[in-house]
């Protein structure tokens, strides 16, 4: 078990993730196309290259290696979801900036302040039925968990809880509603992607 997050850590989740997320880009757009612009897929693909170009290159400051990782996935996801993941990393960055290690339990908190930012930043609420849903409960699941292997698998179930719980619900926020009643009994993009963010991870 690794004990602590580092920017090595980040490095070799990095490696996993990407070849995972363009593996998936397909059923994304496809989602997305249902009540979005159908590039979520490619959004996730672009960003996560760019996160493979620098992962091999990121500081010991884990502040500084995730603000690397932000400003990387900026660069190639450059839509409104991509900024939204940006901001949420950047928001790790500036609670983590100075040190090399962060404890695993630490985790929940930065998903708790990553929400919040990525609120302001895009408008929605908890409840709208978006990532931040996801993101939330994740947080709430991860609570005084400290064995990563284990913090990902409590994630991904309440992230599926959370996609299950909504997906009756629609769509209040971004372009996805203006498809309303339409969006019912669609699962959001948006959380989609998050789940297989974990997915990559494990």
């Amino acid at each position: 078990m690794t004990t602590q997050l580092t920017a090595e850590t980040l490095s070799r989740a990095i490696g996993r993730l990407a070849p995972h997320l363009e593996s998936v880009a397909a059923e994304l757009n496809q989602a997305d196309a249902r009540i979005g612009d159908g590039d979520l897929g490619i959004t996730m693909t672009k960003g996560a290259r760019e996160l493979r170009a620098v992962a091999g290159e990121l500081p010991d400051d884990l502040g500084a290696a995730l603000m690397t990782c932000a400003r990387a996935f900026t660069k190639g996801g450059g839509s409104s979801y991509g900024t939204l993941l940006a901001t949420g990393l950047m928001t790790a960055a500036k609670a983590c900036r100075g040190k090399s290690t962060v404890d695993w339990t630490a985790v929940s908190g930065l998903l708790d302040a990553a929400v919040v930012a990525m609120a302001d930043r895009g408008g929605a609420s908890l409840g709208d039925k978006t990532v931040l849903d996801t993101i939330d409960a994740t947080a709430r699941a991860l609570v005084d968990l400290d064995d990563p292997a284990a913090m990902t698998e409590a994630a991904l179930a309440a992230t599926e809880d959370t996609l299950d719980r909504f997906r009756d619900r629609p769509n209040r926020v971004g372009r996805a509603r203006m498809f309303a009643e339409k969006s019912i009994g669609l699962h959001d993009p948006g959380m989609l992607a998050f789940r297989e963010i974990l997915c990559g991870l494990r």
